[in-house]
């Protein structure tokens, strides 16, 4: 099985690499200085050299997010403590954007910190540091931050995520296991590792031809996780979505350079420049649809109006579930059905994918979604679904998203499928590591595409290669990160 990724420091040295890298050499470890140095950057979760070089790089410019964190944890430490005060209105808004506090108010995210005050004191490890986000690890929680790109970098995202040192709940000391297909041993131990210190109610990973199930489906009917089991497929919903559009690219029926508004009937834009490229590309600047869960998915009008905003900066590739809820009403439109209907008959019936369905509601024999509390005892998640089918509302198996991944591209013309996963907009400050193809993430030193996404309850993380055939597929019924598995994964695969 792979090592862990090692965290590097706060401020980590190339210099320092470098002579490590020579002193492996020396030692007779590695037969050229850039074996060496591969290996040590894998060794810290990253995929080459040069994919280190550029972390490190990044490493060295101030981290606005790392500040407001480490602002945080030290306010809160002291919770409880005698002389502690909490911090006043004015306070928590110098820190926190607005919107921020409108989805959080103060008063709840004071409370909240104050309950995990003993937590905070333990020693921190930065795991991860941009100029806008930060990750770090203290004593067995994980917090994530993002800040505004201006003055004075105002929290927008903040979450922590208990590890599975934290978690008490006896419901999960047993964590029974269930295979379909011959499961690589490699990937058996990255599942099992991972089950554990991530804390998980249930896991499901699989690959070609193999899926492996861990855990509980539900843990107050004491439903066993199967291989089969039905999940939320929130992020990878995007692929269908886009999948669809560009097969009516390919009938003709649609242009990636003509005006989205133009094969809209339903609903208009309120920018009527917006093209197709720009939706998938997620460069359009569409608002988003609030609330994102609910208890029953609704149509486009009325989730978000007949006029759809489109306050957002055009041009910036900023992944939208608007966006996506446009392209599934341009397919609705030119379709003359519901976009489920539509979906079903582009995508999912000609790829076998029989036990993929967009359901209105959940129904009670649906997988749990949990989040643990402060004490390590998981709580259900409200049974919600997203706000709007194209833009999350895909339920589906293992096997069914692995037969998307082998087989979108055959729906569609060689070149077009190329051109999906060819990078059209970078994402984030290193464009080499990040970019965006039509509706795919791309990873294009790795050769990888990605289709993710998290609600409250779930996680969902499908890679497939662009370059060689690598599939892999990872469904959690919690919330929280998962390179654990996908780094690993992708070591297996020398990416």
């Amino acid at each position: 099985m792979s090592s862990p990724p090692r965290a590097l420091p706060d401020h980590p040295s190339l210099r320092f690499l470098k002579l490590e890298a020579k002193r492996r050499c020396a030692a007779g470890e590695f037969s050229a200085l850039h074996h060496a140095q591969a290996a040590i950057a894998r060794d810290h979760g990253l995929p080459d050299w040069a994919a280190l070089k550029l972390y490190i790089a990044d490493a060295q410019q101030p981290s606005h997010a790392l500040s407001q964190l480490r602002w945080l944890l030290s306010r809160f430490s002291a919770a409880g403590r005698p002389g502690w005060t909490a911090p006043d209105d004015a306070e928590m808004r110098a820190h926190f954007a607005d919107s921020f506090l409108a989805a959080i108010p103060a008063e709840r995210l004071i409370k909240g910190a104050t309950r995990l005050a003993a937590g905070l004191r333990g020693e921190l490890t930065v795991l991860g540091q941009v100029p806008l986000q930060a990750r770090v690890r203290i004593a067995e929680l994980e917090y994530i931050a993002q800040v505004e790109p201006d003055p004075p970098h105002r929290v927008i995202f903040l979450r922590g995520y208990p590890l599975g040192g934290r978690i008490t709940d006896p419901r999960v000391t047993q964590s029974p296991s269930r295979g379909a297909g011959d499961v690589p041993a490699e990937m058996a131990a990255i599942a099992d590792a991972a089950f554990a210190e991530l804390g998980l109610a249930g896991l499901i990973t699989a690959g070609q031809n193999w899926v492996l199930a861990r855990g509980w489906a539900d843990l107050d009917r004491g439903e066993i996780m199967e291989p089969g089991q039905q999940f939320p497929a929130t992020g990878v919903t995007a692929a269908v979505t886009v999948t669809a559009v560009l097969r009516m690219v390919a009938d003709g029926r649609l242009s990636l350079d003509g005006r989205a508004g133009d094969y809209l009937t339903t609903v208009r834009l309120a920018d009527e420049t917006i093209t197709l490229r720009e939706l998938l590309t997620h460069t359009a600047g569409i608002d988003e649809p609030r609330p994102m869960m609910v208890p029953a998915a609704l149509d486009l009008v009325a989730a978000m109006g007949p006029v759809i905003g489109c306050g957002g900066p055009r041009g910036v590739c900023r992944p939208s579930n608007g966006g996506l809820a446009v392209l599934g009403q341009i397919v609705a439109d030119m379709s003359g059905s519901t976009f489920a209907v539509a979906a079903s008959r582009l995508v999912l019936d000609p790829l076998g994918m029989t036990y993929s369905t967009f359901p209105a509601a959940r129904r009670p024999e649906m997988v749990t979604g949990y989040e643990p509390t402060v004490e390590g005892v998981f709580e259900s998640v409200p049974p919600l679904v997203p706000l709007l089918h194209a833009a999350g509302g895909l339920w589906s198996t293992a096997a069914d998203l692995l037969r998307l991944a082998a087989g979108w591209r055959r729906l569609l013309p060689a070149d077009l499928a190329r051109q999906a996963l060819t990078p059209h907009a970078s994402v984030g400050a290193q464009p080499a590591e990040v970019a965006m193809g039509l509706g795919w993430l791309l990873l294009p030193g790795r050769g990888i595409a990605v289709a993710a996404g998290a609600v409250p309850g779930f996680t969902t993380c499908l890679l497939t290669g662009t370059r060689a055939e690598h599939l892999h597929l990872t469904f959690t019924n919690r919330l929280i990160p998962l390179d654990r598995i996908t780094q690993p994964v992708q070591r297996l695969w020398g990416a």
